[in-house]
């Protein structure tokens, strides 16, 4: 979804600044407005500039998952404990270490002193408390077992987190493998060939067309290399633009899914992230269209996101959770089969859960073996550049000794 910078003000006077993901400038705006801010100003991003400065404001304003979970582990240990509700937010601002996350806190804590439900109140500040977080809360207060339903969103924000970091194990050691080698082909072009260049100027006629062509990129490289490191850092900003443009999104987005090896490996993920998500919320007793549309903006593929929205509509219009969403290409048809099932038999939420737990497993095996291969692959490749260069690097001696000889 598209990044919208705010400006709002709270009934105290208190300005507020910040930005949140939205489908549109209206859904923003009425957003805010159903929060009981006085909105002053919305607008998308804000230019390339803008951008850079959201998503640094969002990386840097938001806690870590992991944080947020130690959070709401407090948070429930507190309830259970029984402490007045202004005691328990108190202690939170307390050991909160976040200065902006702390801020929220206090906002929260002066808007509950005032009348406001804690759903309410975290609602007023989506940069931290996400819509699934907030509406799982108030369904929490509307049935009067709060510590249960929120239980229940740490046991799902511990399986999200360790979901994130079997992909990002999976991908730590094949992208440390290609740093390392870029880093060694980048030391011989940079370093040690300028140094054999030195050596064979005298001789360019007669050198090997291998080595001339090195010799030659070496030269581009060194005279260009200030105009590449700009270009590469303008390209860098163009990308991050681009890709948080309305229309740049969802075509990188579906360029990822359509990824050989990776589509599939994706396409279970966001499996996983919409069936663990639906039930979590249906869990809370909450409505199936509100619980989809909760679901859907827990989805971060856009192309997946936007094809949800109509899946919204169809179930708004009477059809069932798995005919409105056999449209969508990247949900595989045994989940559909799966949540048709559950739906027949009146148990879709423990369904939606087997669904998740099984393309979690999946997940899993598919991960290790796309370790198994890439790692010995990429090791294969930049063995192949780094001796390629060598070789090149050294042919002249090799002619010469066969001369001798």
């Amino acid at each position: 979804m598209p990044s919208f910078y705010y400006r709002v003000a709270h009934h105290d006077g208190r300005t507020v600044e910040g930005y949140l993901d939205e489908e549109n400038e209206e859904h923003a705006r009425a957003l805010l407005k159903s929060q009981g801010y006085l909105v002053f100003q919305v607008r998308k991003g804000g230019g390339w500039a803008g951008s850079l400065l959201g998503g640094f404001k969002q990386s840097y304003g938001k806690v870590s998952h992991s944080e947020f979970l130690v959070f709401n582990q407090e948070l429930l240990a507190l309830l259970k404990a029984g402490l007045p509700i202004l005691k328990v937010w108190d202690l939170l601002i307390e050991r909160a270490r976040h200065p902006a996350f702390q801020a929220a806190l206090r906002a929260v804590r002066q808007d509950i002193r005032g009348g406001v439900s804690s759903s309410d109140a975290l609602a007023r500040h989506p940069e931290h408390f996400p819509r699934l977080y907030v509406a799982t809360l108030k369904a929490g207060e509307q049935s009067g077992n709060l510590p249960e339903v929120l239980q229940r969103y740490i046991t799902y924000l511990k399986l999200m987190i360790e979901l994130r970091q079997k992909i990002t194990k999976a991908l730590a050691y094949p992208g440390f493998l290609v740093l390392v080698g870029v880093g060694v082909i980048a030391f011989l072009l940079t370093y040690v060939m300028p140094t054999f260049v030195a050596i064979y100027g005298d001789q360019a006629k007669s050198l090997p067309p291998a080595t001339l062509v090195l010799m030659n990129l070496v030269k581009v490289i060194q005279g260009w290399f200030p105009l590449f490191l700009l270009g590469t850092v303008v390209g860098a900003i163009a990308f991050r633009y681009w890709y948080r443009s309305e229309s740049g999104r969802p075509v990188w987005d579906r360029f990822l899914l359509a990824l050989p090896g990776l589509g599939a490996l994706l396409t279970r993920h966001y499996t996983i992230q919409l069936t663990r998500t639906l039930a979590t919320v249906l869990a809370g007793g909450i409505p199936l269209v509100e619980a989809l549309h909760i679901a859907k903006g827990s989805v971060t593929n856009r192309e997946v996101s936007d094809a949800l929205g109509g899946a919204v509509d169809r179930v708004r219009n009477g059809e069932t959770l798995a005919a409105s969403l056999a449209d969508i290409k990247t949900i595989p048809k045994m989940a559909l089969e799966m949540i048709a099932v559950g739906e027949e038999t009146g148990s879709l939420e423990t369904m939606l859960r087997d669904v998740a737990e099984f393309y979690e497993s999946e997940l899993d095996v598919r991960l290790s073996q796309l370790t198994t291969w890439i790692e010995p692959v990429l090791i294969l490749v930049m063995g192949l550049f780094v001796g390629t260069i060598v070789v090149i690097m050294y042919l002249p001696v090799f002619q010469m000794a066969g001369t001798v000889q």
